[in-house]
């Protein structure tokens, strides 16, 4: 065989890598080197989804595995998406916490069969217009309290 002539090799060098085969080494090295380096439990934008693969919450992206996702998070996507992030974040300032709501203890009421009520069908003798009567019974309310309610056709 003529090794001579090959171009960018020496004899027994093999052939020369193509730049597609370059690429997917170095993306299997990023994810190697992630996988031993980061905790995924850790990272607030990992999710898995109900398919089975796992998405990048920050840059919307889809990954088959777990080396891949870590091997995003070392792209330039990614590094791009987290420093605008933390620019936005640092343009709103400091977030306040909210302000705390006034507790109101909530009644436990025994709910079956509670509050009664009953339905009369009626008729105006004068117009002849058909109404309906609603009598509801509360007994463990409070005189000074008006219950809220909401009437919703079916």
């Amino acid at each position: 065989m003529d090794f001579q002539h090959r171009p960018g090799g020496k004899t027994g060098s093999g052939e020369v890598a193509s730049t597609s085969r370059s690429n997917q080494e170095r993306w299997e090295w990023l994810q190697q080197l992630a996988l031993e380096t980061i905790d995924i439990s850790k990272d607030p934008y990992f999710m898995k989804n109900h398919l089975g693969s796992y998405e990048c919450k920050l840059c919307l992206t889809l990954h088959k595995n777990e080396g891949s996702y870590l091997a995003h998070t070392q792209g330039e996507k990614h590094q791009t998406n987290l420093a605008r992030r933390a620019a936005k974040e640092a343009r709103e300032g400091p977030a306040q916490p909210a302000p705390e709501k006034v507790k109101v203890e909530v009644k436990k009421f025994v709910k079956i069969g509670h509050p009664g009520y009953k339905v009369t069908k009626q008729r105006d003798p004068e117009t002849g217009q058909q109404s309906l009567l609603f009598q509801r019974d509360s007994p463990e309310i409070a005189e000074s309290l008006v219950p809220q309610h909401r009437f919703m056709s079916a």
